[in-house]
């Protein structure tokens, strides 16, 4: 990053930001300039309507740019009941249809009930290059039911009774995604808590080899898998605290157990340690294997100002397993910090065909983020903007 500018404000009744970031080439990375402008202006109650403009220049000849320009809205009717809309189109060199993505949701929430529904159409050619989309050329429908009730029963706050179902078929009708599940959880006075999924099941396409693992690759097709769920956390009252989850059934073309215990410890008011391990176990018709990710972090507070924390991790899945990160901030002032980030570990490796090897880096960043209100505005008496600069350094 060569350099950057973020502003934010209240302007005649409209909410206005903006931020515009520099970066240089690296490697096979061309220079790039990206700037967002996002507007919003309140109506009734919490209702609102917005508009938001992103656009990338890139010095690649062949992705000279892309942009997306969208504009959303929330109506909120008897605190309860809301409704949101979107609409939002993408603009890059050579594409002129199916470049749009659109839709609504509503809920309805109450002390006990909470309902939750959403439809959108995402056309193949959308392309966000500033953002991420989880899928294109999508019709997607979710919907979700939540019980809450709080019952007499000693030590016992609140439990949960959801179910929901997601179905996302491409744009033509062919099934892609299906989802459906039920879960009980119960949340206790002391900060425990349990969270159990029944029954999760799915139905998932694939197209291309999926790699899920080195040399393992899940065959294309259509497979149907239904997993299920148990979590327990510990009482937050403690000094020491710890989680426990375990996942198993179904997976692809042959089954999967995933367990993982986390454990914290807080000594004193400064200082807190954690420690957390990850078992998965697949066992596919393409091959038995384990994957294990470990990883100790050390947070340390100097004082209300100056904090650090350290995290070092082992993933077995990478052939040099081990990484780690150090972060020092410093808060100099409200609304302004000093960063500084070291980081060495694997860089991440794609799971596209073109899979790259492993590559082992090290980084250095300062940070630095400063806010302020800008004097003429002050002098006119109104609602004044802030105003933050950001810088970065990377070797």
């Amino acid at each position: 990053i060569d350099g950057g500018a973020k502003i934010t404000g209240t302007l005649g009744g409209f909410q206005v930001g903006a931020m515009d970031v520099r970066t240089r080439a690296d490697g096979p990375n061309p220079d790039a300039n990206y700037s967002v402008v996002r507007v919003k202006r309140s109506l009734f109650g919490d209702s609102y309507i917005g508009f938001i403009d992103i656009d990338k220049e890139s010095g690649n000849p062949l992705d000279r740019f892309n942009r997306t320009a969208g504009v959303d809205t929330r109506l909120v009717f008897f605190k309860n009941l809301v409704l949101h809309g979107y609409a939002a189109k993408t603009s890059s060199p050579g594409i002129s249809s199916g470049n749009s993505d659109f839709g609504g949701d509503v809920s309805y929430n109450t002390n006990w009930l909470q309902f939750n529904a959403r439809h959108n159409k995402i056309g193949p050619n959308f392309n966000p290059e500033l953002g991420f989309i989880e899928r294109t050329d999508a019709k997607q429908d979710w919907a979700d039911l939540t019980f809450t009730p709080r019952p007499r029963i000693p030590g016992v706050r609140e439990l949960q009774f959801e179910a929901f179902f997601f179905n996302a078929p491409n744009t033509h009708g062919v099934s892609q995604t299906q989802e459906w599940q039920t879960t009980f959880r119960a949340n206790f006075h002391n900060g425990a808590y349990t969270d159990d999924d029944l029954y999760d099941v799915f139905i998932q396409r694939i197209t291309t080899p999926f790699n899920i693992y080195k040399n393992i690759f899940i065959p294309p097709g259509l497979y149907h898998f239904a997993r299920h769920q148990l979590t327990y956390g510990s009482g937050q009252d403690r000094r020491f605290t710890f989680n426990l989850f375990e996942r198993f059934g179904t997976y692809y073309t042959g089954r999967l157990n995933e367990a993982n215990v986390r454990a914290n410890y807080r000594p004193s008011a400064r200082l807190s340690v954690s420690a957390t391990t990850s078992w998965n176990r697949f066992d596919l018709a393409q091959g038995k294997l384990s994957v294990v990710l470990a990883g100790t972090q050390v947070n340390y507070s100097f004082s209300r100002f100056l904090t650090t924390s350290t995290l070092v991790q082992m993933d077995t899945a990478n052939t040099q397993a081990v990484s780690a990160n150090i972060r020092l901030r410093y808060n100099y002032r409200p609304d302004c910090d000093l960063y500084v980030i070291y980081n060495v570990g694997t860089r991440f490796a794609s799971l596209t065909a073109a899979n790259p090897e492993q590559l082992r880096e090290q980084r250095f960043a300062v940070k630095l983020t400063y806010s302020f209100t800008p004097t003429l505005m002050r002098n006119r008496g109104s609602r004044t903007p802030s105003a933050e600069l950001e810088t970065g350094l990377w070797d």
